[in-house]
C-alpha cells in the first residue's frame, strides 16, 4: 500500500462514515475497511475503475466530483477524502467547499509543485517536470491548477477553512508541517497531506 493511504488511514477514526472522492481502484477503501472497521463508499470518474471496485464488493457510483458531489446531504460523512486531485478541477474553491458541506472533515492530498526538484527541473531543462508524483508530460497532464505546499496554507486563509493537521511527505518519511519550517517542508516534501476543517 502505498505510504499515503497509510497516512491516510492513520488519520481516520474508526468507525466512521467516509467517503472517496476519486476512489481509483478502490485500495484505499479496501484498507480503510479491513483495519478501521469504517463505513467506506466512493465516487469515481472512470467507469472501467467503479467496474473494479464494485467487483471487490465496495460501494461506488460514477460521478464528477465536481459536478456530484452535490447529491449527497450535508454532513452525510465524518470524512471526505481527495486524494491528488484538486489540482486537477476548474474551480478548487468550489470543490473544498462541497467536500466540507458533505463531511465533517476533509483529507486532501496535493503533489507539491513547489518541490526542489520540480523548481529545479524547470530552472535548468526551462520543461515542466515529470516526477514520480506528477509522472505526465504537460501536454497531457490531468492538472490545471498548480498548487504547492504553501499555496494550499494561503489558500485556507482566504477562503476560510482550518487546517487541523498539515503533513509533509518526503521520501516516505512523514513530518508536521508548521508556520516555522513551512518554507523547507515546501521545498522538500513531495506530498502535502491536510485534515482540514470548515
Amino acid at each position: 500500500m502505498k505510504t499515503e493511504y497509510k497516512i491516510i488511514v492513520d488519520l481516520i477514526e474508526e468507525k466512521t462514515r467516509v467517503l472517496d472522492v476519486g476512489c481509483d481502484d478502490g485500495t484505499l477503501m479496501e484498507s480503510l475497511k479491513k483495519d478501521k472497521n469504517v463505513d467506506a463508499r466512493g465516487i469515481e470518474i472512470s467507469k472501467d475503475k467503479v467496474q473494479t471496485c464494485v467487483s471487490k464488493g465496495l460501494t461506488v457510483i460514477e460521478g464528477n466530483a465536481e459536478l456530484d458531489l452535490k447529491q449527497f446531504p450535508n454532513d452525510s460523512f465524518d470524512y471526505v477524502v481527495l486524494g491528488q486531485t484538486l489540482q486537477a478541477f476548474v474551480n478548487p474553491e468550489i470543490v473544498i467547499k462541497e467536500l466540507l458541506r458533505v463531511g465533517k472533515k476533509a483529507i486532501i492530498t496535493i503533489p507539491n509543485f513547489g518541490h526542489w526538484k520540480v523548481r529545479l527541473n524547470l530552472l535548468i531543462k526551462g520543461t515542466m517536470p515529470i516526477t514520480e508524483s506528477l509522472p505526465n508530460d504537460w501536454y497531457n497532464t490531468p492538472n490545471i491548477h498548480m498548487c504547492t505546499i504553501k499555496d494550499f496554507v494561503k489558500f485556507s486563509k482566504i477562503i476560510n477553512f482550518k487546517i487541523f493537521k498539515s503533513l509533509a511527505l518526503t521520501n516516505k518519511n512523514i513530518s508536521n508541517i508548521n508556520n516555522a519550517n513551512l518554507f523547507y517542508k515546501n521545498l522538500f516534501a513531495e506530498l502535502g497531506i491536510f485534515l482540514i476543517e470548515k
